[in-house]
């Protein structure tokens, strides 16, 4: 990326250049710009620019600059640069404040007169980290081609070193600002105009843009984009809708296969259905029972999994759950031994499944290694039976989910108590990765009453989008919720973990370019991330571990050996080691300056949704176009999402 540097300006003149949408990182010269308290306080507050603070010793006196520098770290300066001879004093403070704030330090050291020894400049290298920097910035001055060579070598064999910039001043040295680009520097520093330059050899931003990017036309600025319903929530109102006695209203729905699947049953059911623009409004059953002999879910491994336990309770005799596509080769694994523990005979391993009544409540230890969603199923279930349950559930998985459940049930007043037991991580962290067992007490003997509620959007759907404002400009989106129980929310946390800038502002979730760095993520919860955030880390520099990769091969493909193929297609290196996906990725700049763009071709989906979209996203970095095999199989959960991308 391009730091542009911004000194000799007005806060007026600073806020609207910030707002240009070709500034992707700008510094803040704080001891060159005439800038009062509440000045800063506005620039580096109302921008979504990701800022370098900047106040150099010498220029202004030392209490000064621990003023200047506290003040934009306080109002959100994404990095700080403090040059290593600040006194010991003002280093400590400022490390812990920008440690307090969330702020990257840079510790810088500028040799304004020539280049020193290699041996020297490691040296420096070292006292940077030593004093607490994210990043370490060298700078020193070349007048010949061995100083540059001299500067270079500090970037590791190989040239992959995200956590330095190096380079040199002079005109023999212009060369080295793009040069650590190639070698894994995370941005560069360019004037923004011609005699705006801070140190000889500096480029213009205007030059350095060309030179990086040249014709590329991966660039993406969308705003305004309204989400889909979520279907993890659609699907689960509709059938509690169904079920309900009286009227339901369920507002801002949008339609896919798995939530239309959902209609169809609830129709199946028994349910009145009428569609008014957005709305759904359903007359229930009062869980009225049926006497069914066959019940199609679609292609929805979740509304199949709802239904056995349900159909255990309101079918009078066996009944026959069939679907279709790839979720007749997808293996119901565990289904057979849960259901048994409630007293239910399940015929046969994957779709169709032959269910054979009674559901009897009583009380059961039951394995979640398999996903949640059969477990989502009985805590619909278990409510309508004439005694009490609880539910014991070991080594749970995708938890968030079991949380949506119970959210929509006490929506349609049917309630479930829950408690999870865990590790310190849990407890202290509300890390849910940390949990070993949950447990459902469910009273038997309950009705769903008719409720009317808005359906959340969908941030599985979104995390597409955000992603491609983190790794290539901007993108706003609406309809989300950040209070959701949604599991994939946790892309919001991963995308500040990559570095990308992530804000809300009135009610829109904003994602803009940074400098993207590897990150290490759990997705045992939210496996549905797994194939966007692996495009995500190809382009964060470094090696990034994606943990969770067992919950990847019953979804609507083998998930997990459709990602390696992916990305060995788009030539990044990719492996799978026991439950962990390691991906070695590079920054976009990086990519395009070493001539490393993603390989397009025309790649397989799997006819897996989540597949196809997330080559959307990698075929905006690639060379060549990307070409999914199916391109349609996107309507399973956002029909509209091709339009949508192209708006």
């Amino acid at each position: 990326m391009i730091c542009t540097v911004i000194q000799r300006k007005g806060a007026e003149e600073i806020l609207r250049l910030l707002d240009d949408p070709w500034i992707e990182l700008a510094e803040i010269r704080l001891d060159l710009c005439d800038l009062s308290d509440s000045e800063m306080e506005d620039i580096f507050s109302n921008t979504d620019t990701p800022l370098v603070a900047t106040c150099r010793i010498g220029a202004l006196p030392e209490e000064e600059c621990e003023r200047r520098l506290s003040l934009a770290i306080r109002n959100g300066a994404r990095y700080a640069d403090l040059e290593l001879e600040a006194s010991a004093g003002f280093s400590k403070r400022f490390r812990d404040l920008c440690h307090e704030y969330g702020t990257e330090v840079i510790r810088s050291f500028h040799d304004f007169g020539g280049t020193p020894q290699p041996e020297f400049l490691q040296q420096v290298k070292a006292r940077c980290f030593r004093y607490g920097a994210d990043i370490a910035k060298i700078v020193t001055t070349a007048t010949n081609p061995q100083d540059c060579a001299a500067v270079l070598s500090l970037y590791e064999e190989g040239g992959q070193d995200g956590g330095l910039i190096a380079f040199a001043m002079g005109a023999e040295g212009s060369g080295t600002r793009l040069e650590c680009l190639k070698r894994g520097a995370p941005f560069t520093y360019a004037s923004l105009e011609s005699g705006l330059e801070t140190a000889s050899g500096q480029i213009t931003f205007e030059e350095m843009h060309r030179r990086i990017y040249g014709d590329f036309r991966g660039f993406w600025r969308v705003g305004d984009l309204q989400m889909p319903a979520s279907k993890s929530f659609a699907q689960r109102a509709i059938i509690c809708a169904a079920l309900a006695e009286g009227r339901s209203h369920l507002r801002h729905y949008s339609p896919c296969e798995d939530s239309e699947s959902a209609i169809l049953v609830a129709q199946a059911l028994g349910a009145g259905i009428r569609r008014d623009g957005t709305t759904l409004a359903i007359d229930g059953t009062g869980a009225a029972h049926t006497g069914l002999d066959v019940l199609h879910t679609g292609e929805s491994g979740l509304l199949t999994r709802l239904c056995v336990p349900l159909m255990a309770v309101l079918n009078d005799r066996p009944v026959t759950i069939n679907g279709e596509r790839t979720l007749l080769e997808r293996p119901l694994r565990g289904m057979q031994d849960i259901m048994a523990s409630f007293g239910v005979v399940v015929r046969g391993e994957k779709v169709p499944v032959e269910i054979h009544p009674p559901l009897i409540p009583g009380n059961a230890e039951i394995s979640g290694k398999d996903g949640s969603q059969l477990i989502s199923g009985l805590m619909m279930a278990l409510p309508l039976c004439g005694k009490n349950s609880t539910v014991y559930v070991s080594d749970p998985k995708s938890i968030p989910y079991m949380f949506i459940t119970q959210d929509v049930l006490k929506k349609f007043g049917v309630k479930v108590k829950s408690e999870m037991e865990g590790d310190e991580r849990m407890i202290e962290e509300q890390d849910w990765s940390g949990c070993s067992q949950v447990t459902f007490t469910i009273r038997g003997g309950q009705r769903y009453k008719a409720a009317d509620l808005d359906l959340e959007g969908d941030w599985s759907a979104a995390a597409n989008f955000l992603v491609a404002g983190a790794v290539f400009g901007k993108a706003e989106v609406s309809g989300l919720s950040t209070d959701s129980l949604q599991a994939d929310l946790s892309i919001a946390d991963i995308l500040v973990q990559a570095g990308a800038v992530v804000s809300e502002f009135e009610g829109a979730v904003c994602v803009s370019k940074a400098p993207l760095e590897a990150f290490e993520a759990d997705l045992g919860n939210a496996p549905d991330l797994f194939p966007i955030c692996s495009v995500l880390a190809a382009f964060c520099q470094g090696i990034t571990v994606l943990h969770g990769v067992g919950r990847l091969y019953t979804k609507e493909s083998n998930r997990a050996a459709a990602i390696l193929e992916m990305l060995t297609g788009l030539g990044v290196r990719a492996q799978i080691a026991g439950d962990d996906l390691q991906i070695e990725g590079e920054t976009l700049t990086g990519r395009l300056m070493n001539g490393r763009l993603l390989s397009g071709g025309k790649f397989g989906t799997h006819h897996d949704h989540r597949m196809a979209m997330a080559l959307k996203i990698a075929g905006m970095g690639a060379s060549s176009p990307v070409v999914p095999d199916d391109a349609d199989c996107v309507a399973k959960s956002f029909p509209g999402f091709w339009e949508m991308f192209d708006y």
